[in-house]
């Protein structure tokens, strides 16, 4: 099972240690320097990085995600003595068909929401369209999304998950865990400070679905998949002024940020559209025993248990 891939790896504490500080250091130094700023500080931070070109700032804002990437890799692999396989799923190999699958499901569910929305009032909406600009937003995206996605995804839904999983020994904790500390590494995004922390209930529970998906799936694949397409229609299909990728995408929304609708835009998707990926997901792959996937416990191998 997924999580029980961990006790294939050298779990001494200090190398695990070593691995989470090295890989999310700056995730937690970020965070720390963001509470630790003035409004003032925060809002002219913002207002530098709308200074530079969108494409430039969003190359910025995504090579760290491959070398940290790369780092953890590594350290799985010489530190913990583990292969990336077993990061990724409890199967023989990688399903890329999983991936392929969640991605078209989401890419189709995001593209669908938004012509509804479209026709429904589009007043706020402008097309945004530059040629040259779009296509070579597109190649970065193709290109750095996959980093930055599968750096959270093999740290949060991979590395902390497992060993944080055989730790305790059971799957409810990782999996509120790992949902929660992911949503608040979000908190220095623009439309939070613009909106307020209700946001994070958005960001909380996406990485709740992520985390079922994965428990329930055993493995990766489905968040992988699920994760790059999200991303990939945030940075394509429509940007505002207070997004937290600023980008030439296709439209752009031109009006004054409604704080009240956008949460319940959020609401909606953790209480009707993430149940609903989920019912297809299940369907789909068969899923049974959620009680025991989700909250169960975790047990080492007889050879780790009779040492």
């Amino acid at each position: 099972m997924f999580i029980e891939q961990a006790y294939k790896g050298n779990n001494k504490w200090w190398r695990v240690l070593l691995t989470a500080l090295l890989t999310s250091g700056i995730f937690i130094a970020s965070i720390i320097a963001y509470f630790l700023m003035t409004k003032e500080q925060i809002q002219s931070s913002y207002d530098l990085m709308k200074d530079i070109p969108n494409n430039l700032s969003l190359i910025i804002n995504l090579v760290p995600f491959a070398f940290l990437l790369g780092l953890l890799f590594l350290l799985v692999y010489i530190l913990n003595n583990r292969s990336i396989l077993s990061l990724t799923t409890s199967r023989p190999k990688v399903d890329f068909k999983r991936i392929f699958f969640s991605f078209g499901l989401i890419v189709f569910i995001s593209i669908a929401g938004f012509l509804v929305s479209y026709f429904t009032d589009n007043s706020n909406i402008v097309w945004n369209f530059k040629p040259l600009n779009f296509f070579v937003l597109l190649f970065i995206s193709l290109i750095l999304f996959p980093f930055q996605i599968g750096l959270e995804e093999y740290l949060f839904r991979g590395y902390f998950m497992q060993q944080i999983g055989i730790v305790v020994r059971n799957r409810w904790f990782p999996l509120l865990f790992t949902s929660i500390v992911f949503g608040l590494l979000h908190s220095a995004n623009p439309e939070v400070a613009e909106m307020g922390f209700g946001v994070m209930i958005f960001y909380i529970g996406t990485g709740l679905l992520l985390g079922v998906m994965t428990l329930m799936d055993e493995g990766m694949e489905l968040a992988l998949g699920f994760h790059f397409g999200n991303n990939l229609m945030v940075s394509l299909l429509i940007t505002s002024e207070f997004s937290a990728l600023q980008t030439d995408a296709l439209f752009k929304y031109s009006g004054v940020e409604n704080t009240s609708n956008t949460l319940i835009e959020m609401i909606i998707s953790i209480a009707i559209t993430y149940p609903l990926i989920l019912f297809i997901l299940a369907k789909k792959y068969k899923w049974t025993n959620w009680m025991e996937k989700l909250t169960g416990k975790v047990n080492p191998p007889d050879s780790i248990v009779n040492e």
